[in-house]
């Protein structure tokens, strides 16, 4: 199968989804149920992130995996690290409550995982910077 006609019918799932949580916002009411529009939204946003998902699994562990199959070693190793940063986040987040915040109170496991995900925010922001740097200096140096 090519892949021009995989991206086609992923393209077009996605917006019949599209299409379809448009007509359901419109006929339920935009405004009319107190969570409506932004249940709407998140439902469309889970059905568009699914889709993806299964595009890239199907492009990645199928097609990958035929043409490549040495290719699938190297994905378990990448997915292996990912994991590895992930838990270091977990491990390093303290998980404390918020400073001078006199709502609700939170759980302790939303509190990790808002400080696992702001650790990850962090330690991603500033691969990126270094990425940026090295790819800079080494495209100046290679001129």
């Amino acid at each position: 199968m090519k892949y021009e006609k995989i991206i086609k019918w992923v393209l077009v799932a996605l917006f019949i989804v599209g299409v379809v949580f448009s007509f359901y916002g419109f006929a339920v009411g935009f405004e009319s149920n107190g969570n409506a529009p932004v249940d709407n939204i998140l439902y469309c946003a889970y059905a568009f992130a699914a889709i993806a998902i299964a595009a890239v699994l199907l492009g990645v562990l199928v097609i990958g995996g035929i043409n490549n199959p040495k290719s699938l070693v190297k994905l378990v190793l990448g997915v292996v690290a990912i994991a590895a940063v992930v838990a270091v986040a977990y491990v390093l987040a303290p998980g404390t409550p918020a400073v001078g915040y006199l709502g609700e109170p939170v759980s302790d496991g939303t509190l990790k995982l808002t400080d696992t995900i702001l650790n990850l925010t962090y330690l991603l922001f500033g691969g990126a910077v270094v990425a940026l740097v090295v790819g800079w200096v080494v495209g100046a140096t290679r001129k």
